[in-house]
């Protein structure tokens, strides 16, 4: 029932008592009893409607400004218009209901966040952990006696330093993708020929792509040329990470393809491979940091790296304004792309 239903019923209930009394009055006429019924009705209803409104939105303001101090404004220029409008509580229910729904979510998205923030800690603590246990390993044992022998002196160290070297690898990388989600890092844009960076990073690669069997293949078009405008260190960053990645987790014996399509406006960079695929529930979050497919492995069968090529990857194609868009499928291989600015010739 609405709360004009409940005034209407009250002052009927008044009006019938006063007015029972007002009949057995005998110094009132007839239309005096009549116009005094209708001025009490009128009287009861105004004062109880009233009322009963300011009661209940003094009562809810309470609650809504105890929900959300930011929408306090809004809802009392709300609830004066709902002074005027059937069902006022059932509006402000709806509106509290939707309140608690944001709400919610926001809870919700916090929890994420939080459960994100303890995995990568962990993480972070796991990586940092793992080098500098290795070199302590090395440098004690030298310290407990192995220093009188040439030979175990040298390799000893030599692991020590490449466990250290491992270290300001993962270090450096943590500080570059912290400035970049930051955006603190301005890409230095320039025209290059991607054709030229390809053949570089394949003779950086090539040794290690050798290691398995895999070979590197540079798909090229008829044209001379693949000129772009963008920052050339970072881009070679993303290439070397993606081309790394996919001989890390290829198969051996296996291929891998480099190839570029130049539009007028935008140049796709497509990196394919027919390795073991990515399975479509991970494919979203690869380019997280530190994550892993198989959680047991705690570090990957090639060997260095420290974990954040592709978050880094990705942060660096987005800030040439694309993205690192991902087709796989388990057994048949992965294929990344991305797009850049086609420089003018």
């Amino acid at each position: 029932m609405t709360s004009k239903g409940i005034a209407v019923i009250i002052s009927l209930l008044v009006a019938a008592i006063i007015t029972a009394y007002l009949l057995v009055s005998p110094s009132l006429e007839f239309k005096e009893r009549i116009l005094a019924l209708g001025f009490t009705f009128s009287s009861c209803f105004l004062l109880v409607y009233f009322s009963y409104e300011a009661l209940i939105f003094k009562e809810i303001n309470i609650i809504y400004d105890g929900l959300d101090k930011t929408k306090r404004k809004d809802f009392r220029r709300m609830s004066n218009k709902f002074l005027w409008r059937p069902e006022p509580l059932k509006r402000i229910k709806e509106e509290i209901y939707h309140m608690a729904a944001q709400k919610q979510k926001e809870i919700d998205e916090l929890k994420r966040l939080q459960a994100l923030r303890r995995e990568f800690l962990a993480d972070v603590s796991h990586e940092l952990k793992t080098p500098i246990f290795a070199a302590q390993g090395f440098i004690h044992t030298l310290l407990d006696g192995a220093m009188d022998d040439v030979k175990v002196r040298d390799k000893f160290l030599q692991k020590a330093a490449k466990s250290l070297d491992g270290l300001d690898e993962l270090v450096q990388d943590l500080i570059t993708i912290s400035q970049l989600e930051k955006g603190v890092v301005q890409m230095k844009k320039s025209t290059f020929d991607l054709r030229v960076l390809a053949h570089e990073i394949f003779e950086q690669l090539e040794n290690k792509a050798a290691l398995k069997g895999i070979t590197l293949h540079l798909e090229e078009d008829e044209q001379d040329t693949y000129l772009v405008q963008a920052d050339r260190g970072r881009i070679k960053q993303v290439l070397i990470n993606l081309l790394d990645n996919a001989i890390k987790y290829g198969r051996e014996q296996g291929n891998i393809w480099l190839s570029f399509y130049s539009g007028k406006k935008k140049t796709l960079v497509t990196v394919k491979d027919d390795g073991r695929g990515v399975p479509k529930e991970h494919q979203t979050r690869i380019f997280e940091r530190f994550y892993r497919i198989d959680k047991s492995r705690t570090k990957d069968t090639g060997g260095g790296g420290s974990g954040l090529g592709l978050a880094i990857s990705k942060h660096i194609v987005e800030a040439h304004r694309s993205t690192i868009a991902i087709e796989s499928e388990v057994g048949k291989g992965t294929i990344l792309r991305f797009k850049l600015p086609t420089a003018k010739a």
